[in-house]
């Protein structure tokens, strides 16, 4: 049953269990100055912190659906690769035909194909194939008489059904992800809830005495993190859905 409850935190939902991790790291290396300031700050705590990361982690990216991911992903970037050979030939015989054709190699579409392929975009792929297997069906007669195959111009449809095939299966699993997250926000807002807390103590502790472990509880420094690890070229994604009060 879908939820209309609001996000507590301010990133996606995807880095929270991330950067859960980390604080998690840190508080079990630092249990004993926690247990210290506050007998709540115990084993039990930190495990049941850990607990509170797993089912969350297991929400936001079942294990089941991100090998499925990743095969659709192998095989859309397989099939990518696998029209180079074709786009050559088919150029080829584009060439053979230039003094009958009314059309450049370009405007058949295979340099934007060319384009798409290099760039892993498969739904720029999906559309520039529409135009090439278009350009095809037009101008078979001249092309088949240079020597084009039904059995190449195929491989060009094939390709283009196997890309839509895939692409339609991946937001379907991306879309039923965000179904289940929202209707489990309780969970993830929980998990948010106690990583602020330990955020607040860690601060109490270190603001004062360790720089480098204040920013080890400081939410938007363990975003910053995440974001590091996961775009190695500094190019920062968008914020989570929804707003929220991040630990500060």
């Amino acid at each position: 049953m879908a939820t209309n409850q609001s996000r507590d935190y301010n990133c996606k939902d995807e880095e929270l269990p991330v950067i859960c991790r980390f604080a998690a790291f840190s508080l079990k290396r630092d249990l004993a100055e926690f247990t210290a300031f506050s007998p709540k700050f115990n084993e039990a705590y930190a495990a049941g912190f850990e607990t509170k990361i797993a089912a969350v982690s297991e929400v936001v990216e079942p294990k089941s659906e991100t090998l499925e991911l990743k095969t659709i992903t192998g095989r859309l970037y397989g099939t990518l690769d696998g029209l180079i050979d074709p786009i050559n030939r088919l150029s080829g015989y584009i060439a053979l035909a230039k003094a009958s054709l009314t059309i450049s190699s370009a405007d058949f579409g295979l340099t934007q194909l060319r384009k798409s392929i290099n760039t892993r975009d498969a739904e720029g792929a999906m559309k520039n194939l529409h135009t090439v297997n278009a350009n095809i069906t037009k101008f078979n007669v001249i092309l088949s008489a240079q020597g084009l195959t039904e059995e190449l111009s195929n491989l060009f449809v094939t390709a283009a059904a196997s890309i839509a095939t895939d692409k339609q299966r991946q937001y379907e699993i991306v879309s039923n992800r965000k179904t289940i997250v929202q209707n489990n926000l309780a969970l993830f807002n929980a998990l948010f809830d106690q990583l602020s807390e330990i955020c607040t103590v860690g601060k109490v502790l270190y603001k004062t005495t360790n720089a480098v472990k204040l920013q080890e509880y400081t939410f938007n420094d363990l975003k910053k993190r995440v974001r590091r690890t996961t775009n190695p070229d500094g190019e920062n994604p968008e914020g989570g859905a929804g707003g929220g009060t991040p630990a500060q």
